[in-house]
């Protein structure tokens, strides 16, 4: 078990990152991808979070040394990688830098750390595309490939956060700069429902999208 100064501390590392800072990533984002379809998203800024109104913008906070406090990690800036609609859900993919998080199975918690060629960490969120709130109780299956190689393909982990809320995430692991594709398998969120969402949900639905991403020299 870890100590709660100790979760203490990842969360604080976990939240300045996300606040981004460094140039290692750049990506762009598409519009939003019908059942099914594919978008490209290269040349698009980047869009706020569904985070960003609740928990405020971080960006210009004094990040001291990111890097050394992710142990060596690269920070990268929070990147919206790909955003698509789905009966009114809003699904976005985005990247921010890799720190360590925590896996707990209802009795012990296990450590994750960031793997030493670590491009980011891909984090899904789910939300009411008209109010913004966010949908848990699904899955989502995420592949990533370019030029015929799968560079990802599993299933995320269901994940908290102060600064998110529940979300899917990984790390992530590419090849270098160039052009990206990725998949994501969104499962029906299973739960009891409010009469609003008796007739959305109710089987996979998978999202693609193209993204480009620069490492920093």
């Amino acid at each position: 078990m870890f100590t709660i100064n100790r979760r203490r501390a990842l969360a604080g590392a976990a939240a300045l990152l996300a606040a981004g800072g460094g140039t290692a990533l750049t990506a762009g984002c598409g519009a939003a991808a019908s059942s099914g379809s594919k978008s490209s998203m290269a040349g698009m800024a980047s869009s706020p979070s569904p985070r960003s109104a609740a928990s405020g913008d971080m960006d210009g906070m004094d990040m001291g040394s990111p890097a050394s406090a992710s142990g060596g990690v690269n920070p990268v800036p929070t990147q919206v990688l790909g955003v698509a609609q789905w009966q009114g859900m809003k699904i976005s993919a985005e990247a921010m830098t890799a720190v360590p998080f925590l896996i707990y199975n209802g009795t012990s918690m296990q450590e994750v750390s960031p793997p030493k060629n670590v491009s980011f960490h891909l984090m899904v969120l789910l939300n009411d595309a008209e109010t913004g709130v966010v949908i848990p109780y699904s899955s989502v299956w995420a592949t990533i490939t370019r030029g015929g190689k799968t560079l990802l393909d599993e299933s995320l982990w269901p994940m908290i956060s102060r600064y998110m809320g529940p979300h899917y995430g990984n790390d992530v692991v590419l090849d270098g700069a160039g052009s990206y594709t990725m998949s994501l398998l969104v499962s029906p969120p299973v739960s009891a429902r409010h009469l609003e969402y008796e007739n959305v949900w109710l089987a996979s639905h998978k999202v693609t999208f193209d993204f480009t991403w620069n490492q920093a020299a």
